[in-house]
């Protein structure tokens, strides 16, 4: 089990036998902290993406996405926060549900 007490942990012999049992090729996972924004472990055969930058207003990670260009190329974008003085609040537009 997890430090946390949710999950298990695991490596790369249940990532190879997982990959291998359900025909995949990369195991893409999130809801855990990558400081660069992305990881991959395994022989890249599984990949933690981190979509929040400076999580928590205090982490100073990088965020990231990843874009599937087919099923064997794809391309990791990297995103910094907003600095404090540059984060804007938009206007709040009430949708008109009853005109």
């Amino acid at each position: 089990m997890s430090p946390r007490g949710a999950g298990w942990l695991f490596g790369a012999k249940v990532t190879n036998e997982f990959v291998h049992t359900n025909g995949l090729k990369l195991i893409c996972r999130a809801h855990q902290l990558v400081h660069e924004g992305y990881k991959y472990m395994f022989d890249d055969k599984l990949v933690t993406i981190w979509s929040a930058p400076n999580y928590c207003y205090r982490c100073g990670n990088i965020a990231a996405v990843i874009e599937f260009k087919d099923a064997t190329t794809r391309e990791a974008k990297l995103f910094k926060a907003v600095p404090d003085q540059e984060r804007v609040v938009p206007d709040r537009n009430t949708t008109p549900y009853f005109l």
